[in-house]
């Protein structure tokens, strides 16, 4: 008896064991599966979408979580998560996407005016910006809980539903504030339609677009400095004409302005969203276009600095770097009232000694050429960004990963006894040089990420720097620590002149050097700086500040303070098409 109840007892425990067995592994495995069956949906989803936006003529892009009360401009209702066009605003949720697509046009690039030249508006409803007013009844836009109101694509002008009777010339759009800026569709239907592409034909082109027309080419590399390229790409695409803005990850610089000669010669604007390197990349293709006989479309460039540096940016007047502290409205204002001033560039040949058989590296200098602790910094943090891109998304960061190699430098000097190791000349005469760590070579007024490198702590004179005058400033730093002291005003670097031609010979040993921020280390060589071309750039005056109203800047400029670098010569002509 007492044997069974044992039995009994052991069965019973074995039976709850497999139970507990058996839910524990349920538990495990089906969440498993669930989260395997989530993934593969969501990668089929994600397939899907993405055939659909390549297909789709519109720039649709998905949002897990829009960042303001967003309605669907197909069944009106609120969504939080869905696909917004960057060219046109249509909102929509994932369920009525396909209805979007087809049933809402987009922004046309190209598209025949109306017979007495005139372009229509294209309106979309609901979705307006933010403090947008109505141009009927000057009251704000876009404030009740619904798909309401209207705005047209083209000249971003707002209207109340009920104003929209109301509105004068409400069937002809003049493209707003940026008309001068922006490519009008008819103008490329137009040119697509002619026989015979010759400038003369598209000056007569562009004179229907009046006379102040400068159309400007955006162009961004998304990954430059703060990742912020995207979200601008966007902006623009909403203001402008969306075959005005090239993603430079997608197209290359050469590519991109094969389009100003489309346009009337001479008449081009094309601002730069990027770094030092980014404007580098499409001064590059400037000249690329000069080799092929097209001088007369040359367009004029600016820059909207994202990088880390940005040197030429500070010189030209356009800041050490953007954060959106101003809205992209502003920038195109600041674009508009630019004016156009030269830039000389240079060539760089590294001939690597005993290789006689393998060409000089050439390289095109816009900002600096450098050997030494500063060159080290730049490669030492070059190499750990190839490693890490993620890490360094951040200005910030970097500039505390520099400032870290810096003091690493200070304390082991790996660029020590530079001036036994290399030889300088200036213009072909030998120069004396003391006990250095490095050499910089300057075209430009800003170094380091916004130190005045040349003027120093100012108060030694020393003949000015200028964007246009084909010299070279030559100078040389005893070390990190010196290059920092330069940098906060507590030091002059050692000035060793002005040249139109600068060779180094580096007899012994690898140094690190660096052209424009693009470092590498280099064995014994020769190095000669020669003069390339010139190029037009576009400056802001710093007199002028970016929210000045129309009286203030009629007015005239002050004169630079006693310490500030010299502004760019400014050419006594604007080209206009």
């Amino acid at each position: 008896m007492c044997q069974e109840g044992g039995e009994a007892r052991e069965d019973c425990g074995s039976r709850e064991e497999w139970t507990l067995l058996f839910w524990t592994s349920l538990a495990v495995i089906v969440p498993v599966i669930l989260t395997l069956w989530c993934s593969a949906q969501r990668s089929k989803r994600k397939t899907y979408m993405k055939e659909f936006f390549r297909k789709s003529k519109h720039g649709w892009h998905y949002t897990d979580l829009f960042n303001k009360p967003t309605y669907c401009c197909v069944c009106s209702q609120h969504i939080l998560h869905g696909a917004f066009c960057d060219c046109c605003g249509v909102c929509s949720d994932e369920q009525c996407l396909r209805r979007a697509d087809r049933s809402l046009p987009c922004k046309e690039i190209m598209a025949p005016s109306r017979p007495d030249g005139s372009m229509e508006h294209r309106w979309v409803r609901g979705n307006v910006p933010l403090a947008s007013y109505c141009a009927v009844c000057k009251q704000q836009c876009g404030t009740q809980p619904k798909l309401c109101d209207l705005r047209c694509v083209w000249c971003q002008t707002t209207v109340h539903d009920d104003c929209m009777d109301g509105l004068a010339d409400a069937e002809t759009c003049d493209l707003g504030e940026f008309h001068s800026l922006i490519i009008p569709p008819h103008y490329l239907y137009f040119v697509n339609k002619l026989r015979r592409r010759h400038p003369d034909e598209f000056t007569k082109l562009g004179a229907s677009c009046g006379r102040s027309w400068t159309p400007v080419l955006v162009l961004a590399n998304t990954r430059s400095g703060n990742n912020m390229g995207e979200a601008l790409l966007r902006e623009f695409r909403t203001l402008l004409n969306p075959v005005q803005v090239f993603d430079l990850s997608e197209l290359t610089p050469s590519k991109a302005l094969q389009l100003c000669t489309l346009l009337p010669p001479g008449s081009v604007r094309v601002l730069v969203c990027g770094g030092d390197g980014t404007v580098g990349w499409v001064l590059d293709a400037v000249d690329a276009m000069k080799l092929k006989d097209q001088d007369q479309f040359i367009p004029r460039v600016t820059i909207l600095p994202l990088g880390t540096g940005n040197d030429l940016s500070n010189t030209l007047g356009w800041g050490a770097g953007y954060a959106g502290e101003i809205p992209v409205e502003q920038v195109l204002r600041n674009v508009l009232d630019a004016e156009v001033v030269k830039m000389d560039r240079w060539k760089v040949q590294v001939a690597s000694k005993g290789i006689y058989f393998r060409k000089p590296k050439v390289l095109s200098m816009n900002n600096y050429f450098s050997v030494g602790p500063d060159a080290l910094m730049a490669l030492n943090f070059h190499a750990h960004r190839e490693k890490t891109p993620s890490f360094f998304s951040s200005r910030i960061i970097n500039k505390a990963v520099y400032f870290l190699y810096g003091t690493k430098d200070c304390l082991v000097q790996e660029c020590k006894d530079l001036d036994k190791r290399i030889e300088l000349e200036l213009d072909g005469e030998r120069v004396a040089l003391p006990s250095l760590e490095g050499i910089i070579v300057c075209n430009i007024g800003f170094w380091g990420g916004g130190c005045r490198l040349w003027e120093g702590m100012g108060d030694e004179p020393c003949p000015p720097t200028r964007l246009d005058d084909g010299l070279l400033e030559v100078v040389g730093v005893f070390g990190s620590f010196h290059c920092a002291q330069i940098q906060v005003k507590l030091a002059n670097p050692v000035r060793l002149g002005q040249a139109h031609t600068v060779r180094l010979v580096l007899k012994s040993s690898t140094m690190p050097m660096q052209v424009d921020g693009e470092p590498w280390a280099q064995g014994p060589c020769t190095i000669t700086i020669t003069h390339k071309t010139q190029t037009f750039m576009l400056y802001h005056s710093a007199e002028q500040t970016d929210d000045d109203d129309d009286e203030s800047s009629a007015s005239e400029p002050e004169s630079p303070a006693p310490h500030d670098s010299p502004r760019p010569p400014l050419l006594t002509t604007t080209v206009q098409a």
